[in-house]
């Protein structure tokens, strides 16, 4: 059984570095494999007399220094941000204090300059001070204890390197999540507007039918005894306008279910950038039905999640051109290829594909990436001639906008 104090010393504070680990679903012992790297310290003795380095002196000072460096390790992961700056310091004091009898030491001095970024005082101003301060510190004591200059210029440069690229990676890191807030708020702007949407529309459809169906009903009901032809015409009326009012709703619903190919383009890139896959597409065509357009876009949505998830791809071009009588969409990735049969997600495509009339081809040389051909049948709207020799008044009808005249 842990002692209490001691469960409460190791609980994680709300804004330290494991607690926003484990809100992000990573694992809390995930920033331990850190520890890795002071596997040097039971190296260094090498390098100092050979074996001979591995002395009693050294034996004493890795027993009483290792496990308090575990001890403040633990405790930058654990406190909060505002206080966890003391134990990165309380590493390098440690190095400070066994630097004239182990150099294995050093290594808790590289710790404490780099773990000084898991602290609210981070900004790159502030920890390139501490950092240098460290470094001056550092320089000092070596130089009246007697270190080699070599150890005066390499332990300063490497310090300084490993922090340069802690700091590029924690810059990154904080524009990664800036741009995953930026995305989520995308999505749940584009979603509050849809409701809203929805909400006028069915408003629209369905508040002025409802009143008049409520009308004339109460109508046919105070005529019910006085006129029955008469209240039997207004039931009769009220259920022609209830038909219509479910015909509308059905159509509206259809509308709100389909998805267009821009959405759907839109939507495919922000999944597949926070894979790191670059997706490319061209323009689109403009005069596609609104069948085929929902068709490809589902074909297109279940394609992209395939290569999100299997792929292994960095890059995607999407390609959809417009024929005379056909629409063609091609999709192709630069991931490991190899496809040999078809899964649920491709046996999907192809039935969605085969209900539209067309067909699907996949090619899939192991190693050189998948590319998925998708043609399907557009309908043309045909001349139909009134007469054999038509006037300028009778003259053939032209094709709708969008769609080729045979």
């Amino acid at each position: 059984m842990i002692p209490a104090f001691i469960a409460r010393w190791f609980a994680p504070a709300p804004d330290s570095g494991v607690a926003d680990d484990i809100r992000r679903g990573k694992s809390p012992w995930a920033d331990s494999v850190h520890l890795l790297w002071s596997f040097w310290i039971f190296i260094t003795p090498l390098f100092n007399h050979g074996l001979r380095g591995y002395n009693m002196t050294w034996l004493l000072c890795t027993l009483g220094s290792y496990p308090v460096f575990l001890l403040l390790f633990a405790k930058v992961q654990l406190a909060s941000r505002r206080t966890a700056h003391f134990y990165a310091w309380g590493m390098a004091a440690l190095c400070f204090g066994l630097m004239r009898w182990y150099p294995s030491g050093l290594s808790y001095f590289v710790y404490g300059c780099i773990m000084l970024c898991h602290c609210d005082m981070w900004r790159f101003r502030n920890y390139a001070i501490q950092v240098l301060l460290l470094n001056l510190v550092y320089v000092g004591l070596a130089w009246w204890i007697g270190y080699t200059q070599a150890l005066l210029v390499i332990m300063p440069v490497t310090v300084l390197i490993i922090c340069t690229i802690v700091v590029v990676e924690h810059l990154n890191k904080e524009k990664d999540a800036a741009l995953s807030l930026s995305h989520d708020e995308v999505r749940r702007l584009a979603a509050t507007a849809e409701r809203e949407r929805i909400g006028r529309d069915l408003h629209d459809l369905l508040g002025h039918t409802l009143s008049l169906i409520t009308l004339k009903l109460e109508l046919s009901r105070k005529l019910f005894d006085r006129d029955v032809d008469a209240a039997r015409r207004e039931v009769e009326e009220a259920e022609k306008v209830a038909r219509h009012a479910l015909a509308e709703v059905r159509s509206a619903v259809t509308g709100i279910r389909a998805t267009d190919l821009a959405a759907e383009l839109a939507s495919a890139r922000l999944l597949l950038e926070s894979s790191r896959v670059h997706l490319e597409y061209g323009s689109l065509p403009v005069d596609l039905p609104v069948e085929i357009e929902r068709g490809l876009s589902l074909v297109l949505r279940e394609a992209v999640t395939n290569i999100a998830r299997h792929a292994d791809a960095s890059r995607v071009q999407v390609d959809l051109l417009r024929e005379h009588a056909s629409a063609c969409m091609q999709i192709s990735d630069n991931g490991r290829g190899g496809i040999s049969s078809d899964g649920n997600g491709i046996c999907g495509m192809r039935e969605r594909v085969l209900a539209m009339g067309g067909s699907l081809t996949i090619e899939s040389p192991r190693g050189n990436g998948t590319r998925l051909r998708v043609v399907v049948p557009v309908p043309v709207l045909r001349l139909v001639e009134t007469s054999r020799n038509p006037s300028p008044a009778t003259s053939p009808v032209r094709a709708a906008p969008g769609y080729p005249a045979a």
